[in-house]
């Protein structure tokens, strides 16, 4: 079946005893036993519940993976990744070097305190990376698909034959494009991570990740973290983005439409210096990227002339709302340094032109004549 059938049909036919086509709530924590030694399938929620059941078979379905995870963020499903690193010589996790600045907390902060080390490279670099790998003792490789908020784009099946030619996992962010646009799986990729919270919940009222696994032993690998662990998501976020996933396909189309006209607006705006998206010809990813998915996302960030500018545009934007994440409905306007970025050393973020000029859009399903309007006004 194509994405789209797959995405409306996301949870139906699950209970078979009513016919029921939204899949039923299963609101409980605990599940009574037939007998002694006999179970149903169910017996506490924390290891099992029919409705993140059903979320986690539609969403390994969607990536032609094994297993799916449901997890209760995006970061929870990130944790779940790490401690997949086991406690022997090879302690290496290779990163994208721009990435979410919540991953570099979660490594530099957390992680690093158990003896897992990383290292951030350009991973739109195969050749860096390759050099990075060579240098042995890499348990990971970790690439943002494309990188959040550079929108840089990495050659996944490149990079899938160099992490296993070490013999390095490799974990694919697709949280931009979602399996509708790109399966990292099919590239070569062992794992594929989301913050469900952005395009596959799809309108800001869940929190939620989830971790896809191309093969069964790793699938129940993490379903073993999962349980341990304990961050699950719960039967109501599962119920909600069921529901989100049902229009992931229609809403992406809009909301790429939407983003490819605001990028060519901005970059002919005298107001703005340098616009970064790959739906835009010129992009150097734009080529890359449209080789290996079916779509660009509908992220885009852009770099104003004047940092004065920053503080006018984030105040009068009307229809755009400033706030973090990205992914839903509504469109978002965000600032990276200060906001989504602000734990990576402020050295790093200029390096990387994660700069006092540079806004993220994550541009919605509204009219697009009402989301230009906005931005003129506030450039203007």
């Amino acid at each position: 079946m194509e994405q789209e059938t797959v995405l409306a049909q996301a949870g139906t036919r699950t209970d078979p005893g009513t016919g029921a086509l939204s899949t039923p709530l299963y609101q409980s924590a605990t599940f009574r036993h037939p007998a002694l030694g006999e179970s149903t399938g169910y017996d506490y929620s924390r290891t099992a519940n029919p409705t993140r059941t059903a979320l986690e078979s539609s969403l390994a379905a969607l990536d032609g993976g094994s297993r799916a995870c449901a997890f209760a963020s995006g970061m929870a499903a990130l944790d779940a990744v790490f401690r997949l690193v086991r406690h022997d010589e090879r302690r290496r996790v290779v990163v994208t070097e721009d990435p979410y600045g919540g991953t570099v907390r979660m490594l530099d902060q957390l992680f690093q305190h158990y003896g897992l080390h990383p290292t951030y490279v350009d991973t739109s670099d195969n050749g860096a990376v390759e050099a990075e790998l060579a240098r042995g003792g890499v348990a990971l490789l970790l690439v943002e698909f494309p990188t959040n908020p550079l929108l840089r784009v990495a050659d996944i099946a490149a990079l899938a034959q160099a992490a296993r030619r070490v013999g390095a996992l490799f974990a694919v962010d697709n949280t931009f494009l979602t399996p509708y646009l790109f399966r990292p799986l099919e590239h070569g990729a062992d794992i594929a991570v989301y913050s469900a919270t952005k395009y596959l919940g799809g309108h800001n009222d869940v929190v939620a990740g989830a971790v896809v696994c191309r093969d069964a032993d790793l699938g129940q690998q993490v379903a073993y973290i999962q349980n341990a662990a304990g961050a699950i998501l719960g039967p109501m976020d599962s119920w909600l983005l069921i529901r989100g996933l049902k229009t992931l396909a229609i809403r992406m189309d809009r909301q790429m439409d939407n983003a490819l006209a605001i990028a060519e607006f901005l970059s002919t705006h005298p107001h703005v210096q340098a616009v970064r998206y790959p739906g835009l010809a010129g992009d150097p990813g734009h080529d890359l990227l449209l080789r290996q998915a079916k779509g660009c996302g509908a992220v885009l960030s852009f770099e104003v002339d004047d940092p004065d500018r920053v503080r006018a545009i984030l105040k009068g934007v009307e229809i755009f709302s400033f706030a973090e994440s990205l992914g839903g409905v509504e469109s978002l306007i965000t600032y990276p340094a200060v906001q989504t970025h602000a734990d990576l050393a402020a050295d790093v973020r200029d390096r990387l032109g994660i700069n006092n000029r540079l806004l993220r859009l994550s541009v919605g399903i509204e009219n697009i004549n009402d989301l230009l309007h906005d931005l003129k006004t506030v450039l203007e």
